[in-house]
């Protein structure tokens, strides 16, 4: 059963159609998605709303997610939001380093909609 404390979450990738395809499937489940392009947009709107949930890309020009994870996550205003990885990039290391900057979970690309809602419902 997903999260009842989660209702608006903010997604941060630069690629417009896996935007699309996160936002889609998460207000499916009744989310609010706030989308932007880059991890330093991510930052500044994270700061500003407070989003329940925060899902990052790690390759994005003008502030990448790992830079935007470590920022939220020194923030005291942000540093209780849960973060999700959500990346291409599959190796070990990858996840371990956002595991050390703070991320809660990391979601491989591509990703199935059931997969998504395991890792929505551990959060």
């Amino acid at each position: 059963m997903l999260n009842s404390s989660i209702k608006n979450v903010l997604i941060a990738d630069d690629s417009a159609t896996d935007r699309k395809c996160l936002s889609l499937a998460l207000e499916q489940l009744g989310l609010n998605v706030t989308a932007v392009n880059s991890g330093n947009e991510a930052t500044d709107s994270a700061t500003l709303n407070k989003p329940d949930l925060i899902m990052l890309d790690i390759i994005m020009e003008d502030g990448d997610g790992y830079h935007a994870c470590r920022s939220l996550k020194r923030n005291e205003d942000t540093s209780n939001i849960p973060i999700i990885i959500v990346s291409s990039k599959s190796n070990r290391v990858d996840k371990m380093w956002a595991e050390k900057l703070g991320a809660n979970a990391y979601i491989t690309k591509p990703f199935s909609n059931d997969e998504l809602l395991r890792v929505l419902e551990n959060i």
